[in-house]
């Protein structure tokens, strides 16, 4: 995949974006540990994939669908993080974002939920027609806004993405179905679970184009996924872009990699560090220098702070939300139940 041309502002804001998923990431973990949130899917290694990416969509047409491990790509989207994080301390079920305001859905739990999602988003573009084109108004990029799920090579065996591909297919629904193979679902590796040796290979199944990219060169993602944006946008149908990087660290802090690979293992089969790996290219083109670098980092600190402290200031919901939004009529049931537990926790 050519590399497209980017500015060196673009190149800069990308390695800021990259240095302050990072941090998050890591500082996330440590939040874990302190207790201030209960659990978090760490995504070390898998910065470039999901910066990459996030950073080539369109913020007013596209729509995202995460999973539980797009840190990343809620930072480089412009989620506030504050709001992204008040899932994983479990304060607020769907996030205290607005998931139509920022054009990114809910964190998903559910493996592979969010790709069924994703779909029938881009399905409803095709349903609407194409965006408006008149010579009067900003001319939009391509026929229709685009839909990108983000999701594992574990996932990829899940039958919910088998439906989706064949109905994204068969109805020409933009969407881009992005891979992060990250070489472990959960604690077993992708050559164990993936049929056919990669997930792009499965998608000639359903009749789409695949782009195999190098996930840790940011450049790279930033290109294949713009490529792919442009298809799908065009009305020419979905794209499924395999991202192959790492899972360095645990599938989530409770998980205990210890258990099914070693610390050399991961250190061998990891290769060079995505963040490393694009300052040393930025240096070497005279980009940035180590001012930059240090900035960036005093930057992303900085920023860690200001989340923490929001995090933290989190208040608790009230208990009786958790039947507000099951049903818009709520059943005789549930109402039994919200009368049950009101009388065991509040007493009245």
């Amino acid at each position: 995949m050519p590399a497209l041309a980017l500015s060196s502002e673009q190149q800069r804001e990308l390695y800021q974006l990259l240095e302050t998923v990072r941090h998050l990431d890591l500082s996330a973990i440590a939040w874990q540990r302190q207790g201030i949130i209960p659990g978090y899917a760490p995504e070390r290694g898998q910065e470039a994939a999901q910066v990459g990416s996030a950073y080539a969509m369109n913020r007013e047409l596209d729509f995202i669908f995460p999973t539980y491990r797009e840190l990343g790509v809620a930072r480089a989207w412009g989620v506030d993080m504050v709001a992204y994080m008040s899932t994983h301390k479990a304060s607020w079920h769907g996030g205290l974002y607005d998931p139509v305001a920022s054009r990114f859905a809910p964190i998903q739990a559910v493996v592979g939920g969010s790709v069924l999602h994703a779909v029938g988003w881009a399905h409803g573009q095709t349903l609407n027609g194409p965006l408006n084109t008149s010579t009067d108004e900003p001319q939009p990029s391509g026929k229709y806004g685009v839909a990108i799920s983000y999701f594992g090579d574990g996932a990829s065996s899940q039958g919910d993405v088998h439906e989706a591909m064949n109905f994204a297919s068969v109805f020409k629904a933009p969407v881009i179905f992005f891979v992060q193979n990250n070489g472990w679902a959960i604690s077993v590796p992708t050559d164990r679970q993936v049929a056919g040796g990669s997930v792009a290979a499965r998608a000639a199944g359903y009749g789409m184009p695949t782009i195999q990219v190098d996930g840790n060169d940011i450049e790279a993602v930033y290109a294949a996924t713009s490529a792919a944006r442009t298809h799908a946008a065009s009305g020419q149908g979905p794209v499924l872009i395999e991202a192959m990087t790492y899972r360095r660290g645990p599938h989530s802090t409770s998980d205990d990699p210890g258990r099914y690979r070693s610390l050399d293992e991961e250190r061998s089969e990891a290769g060079q560090d995505p963040v490393d790996r694009y300052a040393e290219k930025l240096q070497a083109a005279g980009v940035v220098d180590q001012t930059f670098l240090a900035n960036a980092l005093s930057n992303a600190q900085d920023e860690e702070e200001q989340v923490r402290a929001g995090v933290i200031a989190l208040g608790s919901r009230p208990g009786q939300e958790m039947f507000d939004f099951v049903y818009a009529e709520p059943t005789a049931e549930l109402k039994a139940q919200a009368a049950s537990w009101r009388e065991e926790s509040e007493h009245v």
